[in-house]
């Protein structure tokens, strides 16, 4: 915790908690044993020492959307995210120079100015009983060997009126001057060493001490101490019967409040009249509970603990209107996993929702976002040209046609060209339009398609992945082909061979199923519909599609020469050699039927294919292709081993290398001003 923030966020989700754990206390409050009454108190102690939404994951409530619409309305930024690094009060990272950073202060203070203030009364407890004079060992040693119990040092003090055990590592029982004590009172202490009780003591005063300024947690800690008092009770009463239990119980009622009660490293019988009142009363409840309520026990704190300490993490965002509490929630529902970074994106886009590009933006772009969705709240209409986050980039655009209706809503998005890269992941975001750019025309042909593209690129960022714009959304025409929109770019392998020039492209498109069957109103048909919900922790399916060419380098005069030509090629991947492609049987087989064309590939990615040159052939030659269906991410090939030949005879081996290595934001249209 750095800031008063952090503090709130830890405090709130330590809170909600300890109000479970409350509830389910009195649930079972007699029905369990006293040792699992003091135990479930760990399960807030493991809350504690676990920071506040560790990972974006939240405790019983959304922590974080509360945190962050408070600190946001409060502070008008929008630009952080609130982290709890540790779960104990450390120094803030700059100067004091606001309310908020004073307050840390004041709450920082008020930490050390407690720890000080027990530490120092430990110290003076520790000195007093150095002063004490060492106290007769019969009583002692005959209540230990009766009931097998540890032995410290014990001292007499004058001014005590009850026992009590003093530090975890060198403990000391210090008993009242002048008095004989009773053989229980010896009991219950002896039993406080055995378990190491003043360790528990100094976890609670540790807590009680971090979150002072909490009445709830402050309370708790209070319950604890009494549940742990209660706890050595409940061992005693098992070693005692009949009259003994009630004489026990007669000790407690003559006990008067202690100053050393509450002190950390201590631990004693007497803990206040109002605790001693309850502790009395468990007492007459007293029993002794059958040995299966153990595993009963367990279970019910496995059943609290495990969803408590994993938490849950947002998906979906708010509903609420309110720009504060939308952008709050949309800072807090992260995005998991890159593809879900994307798949955010891309639906930003197609509803011009800026909290929707809040869950994958920047924390630097917070506050400009913030301010475009005041403005759509405001101002209505004014941005349905163009998604409002990218509207200085939307100048080609005609801005009377609003975005929806220009954007083809039923074919969803792809991400073509994803690759892998050292901090990261880039690809090409592209969308299909409905309407053609200002200024252009749609030819209205099957294979004819206006699209709109931008390269973007994904990255890890405080543990949310983030994306970002690698240039302006740009219209370009795509011309379908075999499957594949060769009008993009692709990532291309090269390699000369005489008067060719051997080319592999190498294309995949990616994208987050969204898609699903919605009844037609009325009817008893479906149609299948692109859902523009984003999926944060979604994955990537998708396709490739790998197509092999040879592109003729010679004169026309030289085209005399060549009667067929045929190619085989098989895709490597880092250390991997090439083999001889034709000695496989796909290859005998391509080279049987060499002479009359085709096209033959397998699971591996390999291809064979031939064409006849017969008479004025294009200096461009399509040779194969091959579509797959994918689940991503997949790595593309680092280069292609290829065996080439002409008129039907191998004429060499060649190696297809990059040329290149980004997914590119594609050929653009003139910009329109």
């Amino acid at each position: 915790m750095t800031d008063i923030w952090s503090f709130l966020l830890q405090t709130l989700t330590a809170s909600g908690v300890a109000a479970l754990l409350l509830v389910i206390k009195a649930l079972f409050r007699d029905k369990l044993s006293p040792r699992w009454q003091f135990a479930v108190w760990g399960i807030l102690g493991a809350m504690l020492l676990v920071p506040a939404g560790f990972r974006g994951r939240y405790v019983l409530l959304n922590w974080p959307l509360l945190v962050e619409t408070l600190k946001s309305i409060l502070t008008g930024r929008f630009g952080t995210l609130t982290r709890v690094a540790a779960p104990l009060p450390l120094p803030a990272i700059s100067p004091p120079r606001t309310l908020w950073d004073w307050l840390y202060l004041v709450y920082a203070g008020g930490v050390i100015l407690l720890l000080t203030r027990y530490a120092v009364a430990y110290v003076r407890l520790r000195r007093l009983l150095k002063r004490g004079r060492t106290a007769k060992a019969e009583g002692l040693n005959a209540v230990s060997e009766k009931y097998g119990l540890p032995l410290c040092p014990a001292v007499e003090v004058e001014g005590l009126s009850s026992a009590f055990v003093c530090g975890v590592f060198r403990p000391v029982l210090a008993l009242p001057a002048g008095a004989e004590p009773e053989e229980k009172v010896l009991l219950h202490e002896l039993l406080h060493l055995k378990y190491r009780d003043a360790a528990w003591g100094l976890v609670i005063c540790f807590f009680r001490c971090i979150h002072w300024c909490n009445p709830l947690l402050w309370h708790c800690a209070n319950l604890a101490g009494n549940d742990l008092e209660t706890l050595c009770d409940w061992r005693v009463l098992e070693r005692l019967e009949g009259e003994e239990r009630r004489d026990y119980g007669r000790i407690l009622l003559d006990m008067t409040d202690e100053k050393y009660a509450n002190l950390p490293g201590t631990s004693s019988m007497a803990n206040g009249g109002g605790n001693i009142r309850r502790r009395i009363e468990a007492i007459a409840r007293f029993k002794r509970y059958p040995e299966g309520m153990g595993l009963v026990s367990v279970c019910v704190a496995l059943v609290l603990i495990c969803p408590l300490l994993v938490g849950a993490r947002t998906k979906t965002l708010t509903g609420s209107e309110n720009p504060y509490v939308r952008m709050a929630s949309a800072r807090t529902t992260w995005c998991t996993t890159f593809a879900g970074a994307f798949d955010t994106y891309a639906k930003a886009v197609f509803t011009d929702r800026a909290d929707y590009r809040a869950m994958c933006a920047p924390l630097s772009d917070q506050d400009e976002l913030a301010g475009l969705w005041s403005l759509t709240l405001t101002e209505g209409e004014s941005f349905q040209g163009t998604p409002a986050f990218v509207k200085k980039w939307g100048s080609w655009l005609d801005q009377e046609i609003s975005w929806k209706d220009r954007v083809d809503r039923s074919r969803g998005y792809q991400i073509f060209n994803l690759i892998r890269r050292e901090n990261g992941w880039e690809g090409l975001l592209v969308l299909y339009l409905r309407i053609p750019p200002k200024g252009q025309t749609w030819s209205g042909t099957d294979r004819d398609r206006w699209l709109m593209t931008q390269p973007l690129f994904a990255q890890k960022e405080e543990g949310r992945w983030v994306v970002h714009p690698q240039g302006e959304l740009q219209a370009v025409q795509g011309d379908i082909r075999d499957g594949g929109i060769l009008e993009l770019p692709a990532l291309e392998y090269e390699a000369q061979a005489g008067d060719f020039l051997l080319r592999a492209r190498c294309q995949t498109a990616a994208y987050v199923d969204s898609y699903q069957e919605e009844m037609r109103f009325g009817l008893s048909d479906f149609d299948i519909v692109f859902d523009t919900v984003p999926v944060p922790d979604g994955n990537f399916t998708g396709w490739s599609y790998q197509t092999l060419e040879a592109e003729y380098l010679g004169t026309e005069e030289g085209k005399k020469n060549y009667q067929s030509i045929g190619i085989a090629c098989k895709p490597l991947w880092g250390d991997e050699g090439r083999s001889d492609l034709t000695e496989t049987g796909a290859a005998g087989e391509f080279a049987e039927k060499f002479g009359g064309g085709g096209s033959y590939s397998n699971s591996n990615g390999e291809q064979w294919a031939s064409r006849p040159l017969d008479g004025n052939w294009e200096n461009t030659i399509y040779l194969t292709g091959l579509e797959g269906t994918d689940v991503f991410p997949i790595d593309p090939p680092d280069r292609y081993a290829v065996e080439f030949y002409l008129n039907e005879k191998k004429v060499g081996e060649f190696t297809l290398l990059p040329v290149t290595a980004s997914p590119g934001p594609g050929p653009a249209i003139a910009k329109t001003e």
